[in-house]
């Protein structure tokens, strides 16, 4: 038994700790954003004189705060491309029942989210989960919250699977590095397979009585307006030879296939037997947001030629919303003979009148006063025409714009390539991050303005910020101080210890965010491998998995916030699911993580 001797520490150490315990009330029982509260703990330490410049701004020249960053720009390449949109769509298929969804979108967001950060993943397939959802008639609030636990489950597989392994990883080989310290790509495995299995197994088993049936926010807004878009099946497309049952096209929310012109034919009332052929000339109604949707569906463009007529790579315009004024010049002449193209330099590519169907192909359509037109278009058209008298409103529609999906095999073989030279060493992933980042932009796969607003800065301040909050308690020697009270109540057994850390920095994690807890646990679980003469690799692992197990609350962790509001979930369903979750994952973690890498 180990009797590691406690000092007291002085005034900074105690107003280090009576710091950090008041950003917990903070993040506990306001609404103040995380990066907030820890850039005003870390301004205070630095004031004070508890830090140094150099100390207090060390996080911010992290490894693993830049490598976060910048695949946050990789993952760009995924998303302008519809690459992932397209692996996701193929992946999750018709589901038979309720139990099966979940497992079909549970396997390939945590297969994804092994590899890529999963909070990209899961912003990725929230989209895609709510028209699955309408498609198929099931529960969200079934489906999103197993999607964001099997995606934090999957990111302990694999070094790169969330931002807290790269945290934790860059902290240990800083503080191991003449030892060569620091894991391999897939060394988690080990035990991030065992986790991401129980993980699915509670789902599975137990999701259907556990999981709330709630009324998602979403609902609360409909879009009454029914718009009219033409779209082309060109030849050689992958849609080609299937069914509209199997292209999926017959359920779409929100949207309905009108009918079919083929050579020079009308098919309407169209039966979900018909196979489709190049040249398929389809004429969907439905909402805005679903005729958006529909011009990202591979195998699909629209009708009209205008669209590639106009300048610059589809990836660079966007989805603008005008209503027609009685003043526009082109008002009671078609489409085709007012130009509108060529007048404009933006092609219409839905239109609604009245929230009525036009009974017409848009280009002989003729244009009316309040007519609102879906345009793809440049950026600048907002700006050129926001004050014209042509025009009553004119609002781009959110930030969404065509992908390239001619590009999408070059970006999924970029992240490959980035994943397969850090699993064989030749670079660390800050390097193949970087490569692969530049790689995206040089291909074209993204682009330098879509590029520069990719990462999320919240979540890179709160690393970098905790980063110096977590040195200030080393410093100080409070981080001793707590790793000495943890010593005293495991009597000097490491098992004890082990479970400790992992319960500690669980708690941590649900009442504040992953990164926070882990960056403040760090020196606290290598004080005491220290003291007890143990290797510290156990502790890290258990440090890692605990902190990015956060099951209980939607405020310790950004994926379960995310799906918190758009599933309509409140905060006891957490509770309910995710704290026997937690204790499950705590049991095996604490139970193998020993056995794998010894004390």
């Amino acid at each position: 038994m180990i009797d590691p001797p406690l000092t007291i520490p002085g005034w900074q150490g105690w107003f280090s700790m009576g710091l950090v315990a008041f950003c917990f009330v903070l993040f506990l029982r306001t609404r103040v954003s995380p990066d907030v509260v820890t850039s005003g703990a870390l301004t205070l330490l630095l004031i004070t004189g508890v830090l140094t410049t150099e100390e207090a701004l060390a996080g911010f020249a992290n490894p693993g705060v830049m490598t976060v960053a910048v695949l946050y720009v990789v993952v760009t390449g995924l998303t302008e491309t519809g690459a992932v949109g397209w692996i996701g769509q193929a992946l999750l298929g018709r589901p038979r029942n309720e139990a099966d969804a979940r497992l079909k979108l549970m396997l390939p967001a945590a297969g994804l989210s092994a590899f890529l950060n999963n909070t990209p993943v899961v912003a990725i397939f929230i989209p895609a989960v709510l028209d699955w959802a309408k498609r198929h008639r099931l529960r969200l609030s079934a489906l999103l919250m197993p999607l964001s636990f099997a995606s934090i489950a999957g990111g302990t597989c694999t070094l790169i699977g969330t931002s807290t392994n790269l945290v934790v990883n860059g902290m240990y080989e800083a503080r191991d590095s003449a030892e060569g310290g620091g894991l391999g790509m897939f060394e988690l495995a080990w035990i991030g397979i065992p986790v991401t299995l129980a993980v699915l197994a509670y789902m599975s088993l137990l999701g259907g009585r556990l999981l709330p049936t709630r009324t998602p926010a979403t609902d609360s807004f409909a879009d009454v307006r029914n718009y009219t878009s033409e779209m082309l099946v060109p030849e050689g497309s992958p849609l080609a030879g299937k069914s509209i049952e199997d292209a999926g096209l017959r359920q779409l929310p929100g949207l309905y296939l009108v009918e079919i012109e083929r050579d020079g034919q009308i098919m309407a009332a169209v039966s979900s037997r018909v196979v489709l052929r190049g040249g398929d000339r389809l004429v969907f109604a439905g909402m805005l947001d679903s005729v958006v949707d529909l011009q990202r569906i591979r195998g699909l463009r629209p009708a009209t030629d205008q669209v590639f007529k106009l300048g610059g790579p589809r990836q660079d315009r966007c989805f603008v919303e005008a209503v027609l004024s009685n003043r526009c010049p082109l008002v009671g002449r078609s489409v085709r003979e007012g130009r509108f193209r060529a007048h404009y330099n933006a092609a219409i590519i839905a239109l609604s009148r009245n929230g009525e169907r036009v009974q017409r192909k848009i280009g002989d359509i003729v244009l009316a006063a309040g007519d609102t037109l879906l345009l793809e278009t440049h950026p600048s058209f907002v700006l050129q025409q926001r004050n014209s008298r042509d025009f009553l409103v004119v609002a781009q529609h959110g930030d969404v714009h065509p992908p390239d999906h001619a590009r999408a095999p070059i970006a999924i073989a970029i992240v490959a390539t980035m994943v397969l030279s850090v699993a064989l060493e030749w670079f660390n992933m800050l390097e193949a991050a970087l490569l692969a980042a530049g790689a995206m932009i040089m291909t074209r796969c993204t682009s330098g303005r879509v590029a520069r607003r990719a990462p999320d800065w919240q979540v890179l301040v709160v690393i970098a910020t905790s980063l110096g909050i977590g040195a200030a308690l080393e410093k100080t020697g409070a981080a001793g101080i707590l790793a000495g009270s943890l010593i005293g109540l495991a009597q000097g057994m490491p098992w004890v210890s082990l479970t400790l850390v992992f319960l500690s920095a669980a708690l941590l994690t649900a009442l504040a965010t992953n990164n926070v807890a882990a960056v403040l646990v760090f020196p606290i679980a290598m004080d005491a491998a220290r003291l007890m003469d143990v290797s510290p690799l156990p502790f890290i692992v258990t440090l890692m998995v605990a902190a990015s197990a956060s099951f209980s609350t939607p405020i310790g962790y950004q994926t379960n916030l995310m799906v918190f509001n758009v599933g309509g979930y409140r905060f006891a369903d957490f509770l309910r699911v995710g704290v026997p979750l937690t204790v499950l994952i705590g049991l095996i973690t604490v139970g193998l993580s020993p056995l794998i890498w010894p004390f």
